[in-house]
């Protein structure tokens, strides 16, 4: 067992290494009522195209299909995990994004039974013929539920926008002709490769002593040789847009719009963590609520209370967002653009700067008391290479050149546009 301490937030995280590969890590929250805890994989609706350890030759797989194995993991022969979990008095969830598939439970009592749950089925899929065709179509209802939904459909729209070729432009959940491809044998295939220990993670967030923990991990994940590095197979992406305007017309009150840049860095580490939280002041600066163009927006009636910002780092994918509602979102987006020219001028503001990046500091401290919040953030920075309570390093070191630098290398690009109008307009 290691412990790793920051002493600026007073925070340990402790980690246990099983004999499989997989890494367990406790961050310990003494008097917190609520113990959350994740298991999760390094594989996400990307990892469409892989060659598997010891294999020689590339595995296509269908889109979709790591979504489709998270709802059946859920699934047992003996009835429904999430019916098990309520049993025990914990809440359950799983999510797939992009690059994870995430398993979890929180709860308040009996934490150990709820852990040994977690870890048992995770580990052990039931998967039949049957139960994969029924699960076909519960899964083509949802892809029509959110390609009707106009928040989803706006922002994957963006996604075809910026990438040409990467597999981010495709919905986590695939299409209704993608699943009807996907069998029980492409499932297991999928599962052997990407849920092997050495593959996985489990993050303990709570009052809970670490060596119970380990304890248990060490009892309950079955041993098994590391089989090796599993290599992920992407597309050539050019550096480019793959369009600059992309428009569509859904069942909506209003017009509903998101811009986005395509990030070109491929950077992990440190260096990933840095980069995001510079583009996250700087998306702040620029639009966010006590910014002069935020407030200008919004004065003229071109934006409501729902616009915001997102940044997403990947190693192979990243960029920036952000849109809401508009009744004239291309008048909108140019007062955007002329913004953006502005600053490519002037440059960022110093005083703007250090507010703003304090401000997200104190932001970050009191996400610390969330052991949700900490959970989800700690999953996709350690899959990266980069450590989650870093984040107080990066506010100390990055100054306003590094981010004049960073807003230069990112905002090159003039944005893409996606319109969702509605039907009668």
């Amino acid at each position: 067992m290691k412990v790793l301490e920051f002493e600026r937030i007073k925070e340990k995280v402790y980690i246990y290494e099983h004999s499989s590969g997989l890494k367990a890590f406790v961050i310990p929250k003494k008097g917190y009522n609520k113990i959350f805890s994740t298991f999760a994989t390094n594989y996400g609706s990307i990892n469409n195209t892989f060659i598997a350890p010891d294999e020689n030759n590339e595995t296509r797989v269908p889109d979709g299909i790591a979504h489709f194995l998270e709802h059946k993991l859920f699934e047992q022969e003996d009835g429904s995990i999430m019916d098990k979990f309520s049993m025990l008095g914990a809440d359950s969830n799983a999510y797939t994004s992009f690059t994870q598939t995430v398993y979890l439970f929180s709860c308040t009592d009996r934490f150990e039974d709820n852990f040994r749950l977690l870890l048992d089925f995770v580990q052990n899929p039931y998967l039949t013929d049957e139960n994969v065709e029924k699960e076909k179509g519960i899964i083509s209802q949802e892809i029509k539920m959110y390609n009707d939904n106009a928040d989803w459909r706006v922002f994957f729209n963006l996604l075809n926008a910026l990438y040409v070729n990467h597999p981010v432009k495709i919905d986590i959940a695939g299409t209704e002709e993608s699943i009807m491809e996907i069998t029980k044998e492409t499932l297991y295939k999928c599962y052997n490769t990407f849920y092997h220990p050495s593959n996985m993670i489990i993050v303990t967030v709570g009052d809970v002593e670490p060596p119970l923990v380990f304890d248990m991990v060490e009892r309950g994940i079955k041993a098994k040789n590391n089989p090796g590095r599993i290599e992920k197979i992407f597309p050539e992406e050019p550096r480019h847009h793959n369009m600059k305007l992309i428009e569509k017309s859904l069942a909506v009150a209003m017009p509903q719009f998101n811009m986005g840049i395509k990030d070109n860095s491929g950077v992990t580490g440190y260096d990933l963590l840095k980069r995001k939280v510079a583009l996250e002041i700087i998306l702040s600066m620029l639009m966010g609520r006590s910014s002069e163009l935020y407030n200008q927006l919004y004065n003229d009636g071109l934006i409501n209370q729902g616009f915001g910002c997102d940044v997403s780092l990947e190693g192979s994918f990243g960029y920036t967002v952000w849109g809401g509602q508009s009744k004239d979102p291309k008048k909108t987006a140019e007062k955007i653009i002329t913004a953006l020219e502005k600053v490519r001028k002037n440059g960022l503001d110093k005083k703007s700067f250090e507010r703003i990046k304090k401000a997200h500091e104190g932001r970050f401290i009191g996400n610390l008391n969330s052991p949700e919040d900490i959970s989800h953030e700690f999953i996709p920075l350690y899959f990266n290479g980069a450590n989650f309570f870093e984040h107080t390093r990066v506010y100390e070191e990055l100054t306003l050149d590094e981010a004049e630098e960073i807003f230069k290398d990112h905002f090159s690009a003039e944005p893409s546009l996606s319109i969702i109008w509605p039907v009668n307009m």
